[in-house]
Order: structure tokens, then C-alpha cells, then sequence
């Protein structure tokens, strides 16, 4: 498991979007992406998380940046998701947690004593070249969207 970090090139993937295509990447060179991982969809910090950036839609608009959504929730699960919080943008499905591998998010967690493996929320702002801007690890949600969203307007 490797770990992502600032100036190196974003590692292109293929994932199965929410619109019933498949998303690559690279297809988005040209413009600034926010490639937020997180855990499940429905559960309170990822509803805030999502809603966060939902409620800033326009504004990452506005500055030429691309949201997407990843983690492990199959396609079905993402719909649902969007359908009931009215997510304007797309979310990924990685099923298989690859490419949350391949960016070293898929960590060993413990909650309540119980170890399992998950997505530990991160973000990533990558720039027009398809470069990584910044790495944002273990997100805490609470201002998380506006200081992302500062930072994009600054690339």
C-alpha cells in the first residue's frame, strides 16, 4: 500500500460511476478534482461530509473543480445515497477497494476493540495536470469542505 503524496502525479484509475458510466480519471486533465474517500454511504459522517460538499456544488463550480465521491458501496448503494441528500456530483463505486489501496486509504481500523478493514475519510485536491495539489488525511468533516474548496480556488 502506497502513500500518496503532494507533487507526484495522481495514479489513474477506472471505477463505475453513478451515472451508469465508467469514470477514468485521466478523462478530467484539465481541471481541478476532488477526490474525496469515505467510508459508507447513509452513516452520520459521510451524510455531512457529502452534504458539506453538495452545499458548495456551485462554489467548486465556480473554480473549475470536480467533486467525486469513492468507497466500497456498490452502485446501488450510491444511488440511493444520492437520490436521498440530492448529491450533485458523481460517486464512485470500488467495490473491490483497489484504487483505495492503490492511494492508501484502505487502513486497519478498531472500533470498539473490534479491528476490521476500511476507508480512513481522505482527500485528495488534485490540479489541472492531474497532479496531487494536496493530501487532506484522516478528515475530521466539521469546516473540512471550505477549506478544500479555499484551496482550490488558490490553485
Amino acid at each position: 500500500m502506497s502513500t500518496i503524496t503532494a507533487g507526484q502525479a495522481a495514479p489513474d484509475f477506472a471505477l463505475p460511476a453513478s451515472n451508469g458510466e465508467t469514470l477514468k480519471l485521466s478523462d478530467l486533465r484539465g481541471k481541478k478534482v476532488v477526490l474525496y474517500f469515505y467510508p459508507k454511504d447513509n452513516t452520520p459522517g459521510c451524510t455531512t461530509q457529502a452534504c458539506g460538499f453538495r452545499d458548495l456544488h456551485n462554489d467548486f463550480a465556480e473554480a473549475d473543480t470536480v467533486i467525486l465521491g469513492v468507497s466500497p458501496d456498490p452502485l446501488k448503494s450510491h444511488e440511493k445515497f444520492i437520490n436521498k441528500f440530492e448529491l450533485p456530483f458523481l460517486l464512485l463505486a470500488d467495490e473491490e477497494h483497489a484504487v483505495c489501496e492503490q492511494y492508501g486509504v484502505w487502513k486497519e481500523k478498531n472500533m470498539y476493540g473490534k479491528k476490521y478493514w476500511g476507508v480512513e475519510r481522505t482527500t485528495f485536491l488534485i490540479d489541472r495536470d492531474g497532479n496531487i495539489a494536496k493530501v487532506y488525511p484522516k478528515v475530521k468533516v466539521n469546516g473540512h469542505m471550505d477549506q478544500v474548496l479555499a484551496d482550490a480556488k488558490a490553485l
